[in-house]
């Protein structure tokens, strides 16, 4: 007897289009950059470092934060990190 499998997109896309990745800024220097804790263990510890060191260089900032790592970000979330940031570093931690 064959069993049928059904594979499941965790990513939820509806179609398979392939996106082109974004060429990185070749500086940051003019640039505001979004820093996104995604609410896991030690995240902002290593946000808060990176604000400090972005600051030093004179690189604007921007904090922003999900209520729970478990789901995506908010819809205004993601709006307000387009519209007012250039690049983003969203923090993985444990």
């Amino acid at each position: 007897m064959t069993q049928s499998i059904t594979m499941l997109d965790p990513t939820s896309e509806k179609t398979n289009a392939m996106r082109s990745r974004k060429a990185p800024p070749a500086s940051l220097d003019g640039l505001t950059v979004g820093l996104l804790d995604i609410s896991k263990d030690q995240g902002d510890h290593f946000l808060d470092r990176l604000e400090v060191l972005f600051g030093e260089r004179g690189i604007k900032v921007e904090r922003f934060a999900k209520p729970t790592y478990a789901k995506k970000a908010p819809d205004d979330v993601t709006a307000s990190l387009a519209e007012r940031c250039d690049v983003v570093v969203e923090a993985l931690a444990d």
